[in-house]
C-alpha cells in the first residue's frame, strides 16, 4: 500500500516518510493537528492528491498527561480528549468518503488495555473506552458501503510513550519492562510489531467479514 505519515511535527512525519520510502514504498509526510477540524480537512486532500483516494485509516495519534483525578486540570482532559477522541473522529468523517466511493475502506483505531480502568489516568482511560464505543457505532454505519471499522487494545508495548512514563515516574525503564513481563502470561512485554501484526489483518481482504469487534494485543486474558 501507499501510506501518509500524519504527525503533529512535520519533521517527524517526513523522517518516518523517508524510512518506509528507503525501502521502496509510495509514501508521503504531512503535518497536521488531529483535533483541528480544517487541517485535517486539508490533510486528508493532500493525501488524496499525492497517493490517492485513502482507504485505510490507522488512528494511532496519542498522548498521555496523567495525573491523579483530583490532581488533573481540565485543560490536561481535554487535550487528551482532543486528540484521542475528536482526532478519530474528524480523521474517520474525513476519510470515509473515499472509502464508500470506493466500496471498501478500513478503519483500526487504537485503544488500549488502559479502557478498563487505571489509575492516575481517568482521562487516557476514558478516551480510549470512548474509542471502543466509536468502533462499534462506526462499524454499524459503515458496513454496508464495505467498510470495516475495529480497534486495538495493546498492553505494555515498548515505546517511546512508555519510555517517557517510566522516565516521568522515576523508574528505569528495563526495570520497568521487567516488572511488567512477570505479570504478563507470556512473560513479555509487547513490541510494536505486535501490534502491527494485527493491524495488518484488520486490513487486510481476509478480515472483510470482522467489523465492530476491540482486540487486546496484551499477551493474556483481559477482565
Amino acid at each position: 500500500m501507499k501510506v501518509a505519515i500524519l504527525d503533529l511535527v512535520a519533521v517527524d512525519a517526513e523522517k518516518a516518510a523517508a524510512e518506509i520510502a528507503e525501502v521502496g514504498g509510495e509514501t508521503l509526510g504531512v503535518e497536521v493537528d488531529v483535533s483541528d477540524a480544517e487541517q485535517v480537512t486539508a490533510a486528508v486532500d493532500a493525501v488524496a492528491d499525492a497517493l490517492g483516494a485513502p482507504t485505510v485509516l490507522i488512528n494511532n495519534a496519542g498522548i498521555t498527561r496523567d495525573n491523579l483525578l483530583h490532581k488533573m486540570p481540565a485543560s490536561d482532559w481535554d487535550l487528551v480528549m482532543n486528540v484521542h477522541l475528536r482526532g478519530a473522529f474528524l480523521m474517520t468523517q474525513a476519510t470515509q468518503k473515499h472509502m464508500i466511493e470506493a466500496g471498501w475502506g478500513r478503519v483500526v483505531n487504537m485503544s488500549s488495555m488502559s479502557a478498563l480502568g487505571n489509575r492516575g489516568q481517568a482521562n487516557y482511560a476514558a478516551a480510549k473506552a470512548g474509542l471502543q464505543g466509536f468502533t462499534k457505532t462506526a462499524a454499524i454505519e459503515l458496513g454496508r458501503f464495505g467498510v470495516t471499522v475495529n480497534s486495538i487494545a495493546p498492553g505494555f508495548i515498548v515505546t517511546d510513550m512508555t519510555a517517557a512514563t517510566a522516565e516521568r515516574m522515576g523508574v528505569d525503564f528495563r526495570e520497568m519492562q521487567r516488572a511488567a513481563a512477570k505479570q504478563i502470561p507470556v512473560g513479555r512485554v509487547g513490541q510494536p510489531a505486535d501490534i502491527a501484526h494485527a493491524a495488518s489483518f484488520f486490513c487486510s481482504d481476509a478480515a472483510g467479514f470482522v467489523s465492530g469487534q476491540v482486540l487486546y494485543v496484551s499477551g493474556g486474558p483481559n477482565t
